[in-house]
């Protein structure tokens, strides 16, 4: 029996007893053998291979309450030549212990996720290597990278340039050939043999290479398709030519040229791609090299890297922030448009929250640094951006099953035609050239381009607009919504109530009532409380100090107050028994209604409103006129729920829901078959937004909604979400017409290959022709407003 030996950490342990626990679970299974440290906390496991697996180790440490952390590599994956090459690597990752792993053929990207502990990177590039192909840590430094890829686009091009000049002579053979006169004799063959065998031997090297590794595999690939093809060509006509058959056709120029086009293509699609993955560049754009800081009264201008948390940056007019931080001094205009999607500028003072990325169009500011380099808000997004455009769509799974099999099925039907066209004909040099015109026009090149590609526009256009995608499935299931859940508040509401009236209950001072509601608020984080304090506040009222303060969750808090008795202050059923007469007209406006009580006796009502956002009645029309019904779900009192949905032209309404009422109905509605987005601030929202296929969270790109939302509108508007569901469907539009065209590309190409209706020469070009349109194509999507 082989053992494995993993050491896995292990979060959680609080004690010794924590580790003893794990390792009695652990031992329990069969075929392992255990020793969990709490020092180290780490657990060193021996096991069966052909009983456990890592995956039912780590689900053996959950079920004890424990958890082991996830670890992930991104890496530049080199030597790919179509999406066969990406399937074929991401099995040999997913064979790794505990790998999960994605490899995209657009971005030249995998993206690697497992248990923390079992992997080294080294690990991963050789088996990367082993598979035949090479692949680096990915960097941060888009500089470098930038570098890096004209280095090879620049190697590339010289190759293309010496395959293309041996080629040229072999245009007139192809000219004499076309206009019926024959191609023998105009370049004579020991010619054609010396000016072909370099671009077959030489430039053509990498298909053999990429071929060899790929059938050592078990897999195949473009490489094996264009190295099969070509070298039929080529080794038919070295041989007519060794022997001196001059009754029999020589196909050099149809090798030559086939290499060339195929080359002609990886340029043009290399080309193309680079301008898919330019909303990453554009964002890595905003944030500036260099930071004016404040240190022992010098100011200095210092590179990015070396920007601490707790400096203080100065940003004077036309400069962009380098930072995240706090307004310390002075007050600007800053144009925030690249990273929320508002056109309009913004004033920011003391005290404000600024982002790195924003650019200063008017004024001085001083920002003390909390957030610099990789913790800035900026590189969030280019991470979460970068995450998203690497990700498949539900809808790639149909082409990768097929380009799973494609391969194989194209060197079946190339031998079929081989023999059929050489049996029908007996003409079996003939019958070659059938079977090679076959291979090329089969490259499953345009079938591995046709989503990622629109994947990668369609984010990158919504991430310059302030419409982050967490993922692909995000965005293709953001195309298929029947029904949007809504929040009130901080959705289609400001989020910030104001106090709007207070309605006595008996004789006295309203400014009195207020400055006791304020003392007994004074603290509190919550919005109605803030909106009391902000009320005294602005009438410049005294707080006074209270005693035996008690807050009851839901209802309400009370307290002592020196001189004046025992005051509470709350929903009006808890501090009055009932709901007075005067509460009613302020319910069915709309407002919240809060009671103030002294020794038990009514003092006075304080109503206070959340106002509506001036956009959402707008936003509501938009998505109704894209065919999504909306509907509002709200903790709110029936009343005041009723008037807001009102305002905002929302017919479905209700209130009076707890967090798990609201998810209750999002499952209820997806019962009927109803595909359900939410749309909250992701905490008290947080079971709803679960349970929906897709959530949406509103605000200025919080760390949290980025981390835990589907999509991210960073501008906290209703009418970006309406937008974020135009530019899904747009996108989704772009991946049918891709996979549209690469399907019936091949669907009538290789039919009209094998029937001799195709020539070679052109069926190259066809193939080159097809990625390229593919990736242009999905580049029309960057006109998308």
């Amino acid at each position: 029996m082989s053992q494995q030996t993993v050491n896995l950490p292990v979060q959680g342990m609080t004690c010794a007893a924590c580790a003893q626990r794990i390792e009695k679970v652990l031992n329990r299974l069969p075929g392992v053998s255990a020793s969990v440290s709490f020092a180290s906390e780490s657990a060193r496991i021996e096991f069966d291979p052909a009983q456990q697996d890592v995956a039912a180790l780590r689900g053996a440490i959950g079920k004890a309450g424990f958890s082991v952390p996830q670890a992930s590599l991104q890496l530049a994956v080199a030597g790919m030549t179509c999406v066969a090459c990406a399937q074929r690597i991401e099995k040999v990752l997913n064979r790794l212990p505990g790998a999960a792993a994605n490899v995209n053929f657009a971005t030249e990207t995998a993206s690697i996720s497992f248990p923390a502990g079992i992997l080294q990177t080294d690990d991963v590039i050789a088996a990367i290597r082993r598979a035949g192909y090479d692949a680096t840590l990915q960097s941060d430094d888009s500089a470098e990278r930038a570098a890096r890829e004209q280095r090879h686009y620049q190697r590339e091009l010289a190759w293309f340039g010496l395959s293309l000049l041996l080629t040229l002579p072999f245009a007139g053979e192809m000219w004499m050939m076309a206009s019926g006169s024959g191609h023998h004799g105009w370049l004579p063959r020991m010619w054609q043999l010396a000016l072909a065998t370099p671009v077959q031997l030489l430039v053509g090297w990498r298909f053999y290479r990429g071929a060899w590794l790929a059938l050592r595999g078990g897999a195949a690939n473009m490489d094996v398709l264009v190295a099969l093809g070509t070298s039929m060509a080529w080794l038919w006509s070295l041989w007519v030519t060794m022997a001196g058959r001059h009754d029999q056709y020589v196909y050099f120029e149809a090798s030559a040229v086939i290499i060339t086009l195929v080359l002609l293509g990886k340029l043009l699609e290399a080309r193309a791609k680079r301008r898919t993955a330019g909303a990453i560049e554009g964002l890595l754009a905003l944030s500036p090299k260099t930071a004016r800081v404040e240190r022992d009264g010098q100011l200095l201008e210092l590179p990015i890297a070396q920007l601490q948390s707790g400096d203080l940056v100065v940003v004077r007019h036309g400069e962009r922030l380098a930072v995240d931080g706090e307004v310390e001094a002075g007050q600007a205009v800053l144009d925030e448009s690249l990273l929320t999607g508002e056109s309009l500028p913004v004033e920011r003072g003391v005290g404000d929250r600024v982002y790195a990325g924003t650019q200063n169009s008017g004024g001085m500011l001083k920002v003390r640094a909390l957030g610099v380099g990789s913790h800035t808000q900026l590189a969030a997004i280019v991470r979460a951006v970068a995450e998203a455009q690497g990700s498949k769509a539900p809808i790639q799974a149909l082409a990768d099953r097929i380009a799973a099999i494609f391969v194989p099925a194209v060197l079946s039907i190339a031998l079929l035609t081989f023999l059929l066209s050489g049996w029908l004909l007996a003409d079996w040099p003939q019958a070659i050239i059938h079977a090679v015109a076959v291979l090329v026009i089969a490259c499953p090149c345009a079938l591995g381009l046709a989503t990622p590609t629109a994947v990668m526009v369609g984010m990158g256009n919504g991430a310059r607009r302030g419409v982050l995608f967490r993922n692909a499935t995000a965005l293709q299931h953001a195309s298929e919504l029947d029904l949007l859940v809504v929040d009130k508040t901080g959705t289609l509401t400001v989020g910030k109530p104001q106090l709007t009236d207070i309605v006595p209950l008996t004789s006295g001072d309203e400014a009195q009532w207020l400055a006791w509601a304020a003392a007994l608020e004074q603290g509190a984080e919550h919005p109605l409380a803030q909106a009391i304090l902000a009320a005294a506040g602005a009438r410049q009222l005294p707080l006074a100090s209270v005693e035996g303060f008690v807050a009851t969750i839901g209802k309400g808090v009370e307290a002592s107050l020196p001189g004046v008795g025992r005051l509470r202050l709350g929903t009006p059923d808890w501090v009055l028994g009932e709901v007075p007469a005067a509460a009613q007209p302020l319910y069915a406006s709309g407002k919240t209604v809060l009671a103030l009580a002294r020794d038990g006796q009514g003092q006075a009502l304080f109503a206070l409103a959340d106002q509506l956002r001036p956009t959402s009645p707008q936003a509501v029309q938009a998505l109704a006129a894209l065919g999504v019904k909306v509907a509002m779900l709200t903790g709110d009192k029936p009343e005041t729920a009723a008037a807001i949905a009102a305002q905002a032209g929302i017919v479905e309404v209700h209130a009076g829901q707890s967090p798990q009422d609201k998810a209750a109905l999002v499952r209820q509605w997806q019962a009927q078959g109803l595909r359900v987005a939410m749309v909250g601030d992701g905490i008290n929202d947080a079971p709803a937004l679960a349970a929906a296929n897709v959530s949406f969270a509103m605000g200025a790109g919080a760390d949290v909604a980025i981390e835990a939302a589907d999509v991210t509108l960073m501008h906290g508007d209703l009418l970006h979400l309406a937008d974020a569901i135009r530019l899904s469907r747009a996108t989704m539009g772009k991946i049918r017409q891709n996979l549209f065209f690469a399907f019936v590309y091949n669907v009538l190409g290789i039919p009209l290959a094998a029937l001799g209706l195709l020539n070679p020469v052109i069926a190259g070009a066809a193939m080159a022709a097809s990625s390229v349109s593919v990736v242009s194509n999905s580049l029309l999507l960057r006109r998308w407003r």
